[in-house]
């Protein structure tokens, strides 16, 4: 008995820090961080997500951990390729019969030229037909927004390279703004403060575990303020060392970079058309992406733009799920496609 895959269909949301591969019929697969390893020797990939991550900051000479998207777009064509043929080869098979429907997820802000290096890296790495869509739109399907109504939604996806505000309504994109900040962008900022205020340089992951544990886009009471331990290594002496931060000092870190999200989301509003304006009011402000659950974020949006705003249900997996879903339903979207 044999079992071929009549062309399977997948979502892909290709994210700045993490990459999630969402199956028609089966949902999501696959979450990993969009991190790739390479040998410097042969130029061969050695190691993709969880595992490729382990080895940031950490690797021999001849070995190269690095993310090959950067603020969204593809910063490494080549090293992309090998990823999403991982992903697809993980799900599908590497001796598969059948070459699968892909739909990859982009920046609503990309260019063309961008769009089309993430249609040819998709063809490249198997894919049989190639479609993408924007995120904002996939953010929306995904956070289960009836965007297809006449009625203004407004959403705003915050993941690891970007920001991504739209205005949707009659199943398209009205409005949008992006801005290259996100994620990353705090934990440079993080990073940043930490040697100058210090004299300490930590590594990527360090900066992010601060930012979970006790990161906040607002100033917290003294009850709130939360400390951690962080290691990493004096500028000065080379050495080892340790150093205690707060809630209250990263808040003021971080803060510059949170204000330029919130920047965004105002542009947006500044272009909508007072009809949906008024929606917009009515329903509030949608958040998702792995960002948005920063500390306090959704009531420092709210406290800015005078607009409520609300973190969707899973806001990690909205685009991934968004993409899947559009993927499934590729007659209702077909306008917000656009295919290889």
């Amino acid at each position: 008995m044999f079992n071929f895959n009549f062309g399977k269909r997948i979502g892909i949301d290709l994210g700045t820090a993490n990459s999630l591969v969402y199956v028609s019929g089966q949902g999501i697969v696959l979450n990993e961080p969009t991190v790739v390893a390479v040998s410097s020797d042969d130029n061969k990939v050695l190691a993709v997500g969880n595992e490729a991550k382990e080895m940031l900051g950490r690797t021999p000479g001849n070995i190269t951990a690095s993310r090959p998207l950067r603020d969204g777009v593809i910063a490494d064509y080549v090293i992309t390729e090998a990823m999403l043929r991982y992903f697809i080869d993980k799900v599908c098979g590497s001796s598969r019969f059948f070459k699968p429907e892909v739909m990859i997820c982009v920046p609503a802000g990309v260019t063309s030229v961008e769009r089309r290096a993430v249609l040819d890296a998709t063809l490249s790495a198997g894919a049989k037909t190639a479609y993408l869509i924007d995120e904002p739109l996939a953010a929306s399907i995904g956070a289960r927004i009836p965007i297809a109504n006449p009625s203004g939604n407004m959403i705003i996806d915050i993941g690891g390279g970007t920001t991504e505000a739209a205005v949707i309504c009659l199943g398209g994109v009205v409005v949008h703004n992006s801005v290259r900040v996100g994620g990353n962008k705090i934990d440079e900022a993080i990073q940043l403060a930490v040697r100058k205020k210090y004299g300490l340089i930590i590594g990527e992951n360090q900066s992010e575990e601060v930012k979970i544990k006790i990161g906040s886009a607002m100033i917290v009471k003294e009850a709130d303020n939360k400390q951690l331990q962080v290691r990493g290594r004096d500028a000065v002496s080379g050495l080892p060392k340790t150093i205690t931060l707060t809630t209250l000092e990263v808040h003021q870190m971080i803060e510059p970079v949170v204000q330029k999200i919130v920047s965004a989301a105002k542009g947006v509003l500044e272009q909508t058309p007072p009809e949906l304006a008024s929606d917009i009011i009515d329903k509030g402000i949608v958040l998702s992406g792995g960002t948005s659950l920063l500390l306090n974020l959704d009531r420092f949006m709210t406290e800015q733009t005078g607009v409520p705003c609300h973190i969707a249900e899973n806001p990690l997996l909205c685009v991934a799920l968004g993409t899947g879903m559009a993927l499934e339903n590729l007659d209702l979207y077909k306008r917000s496609v656009s295919k290889r």
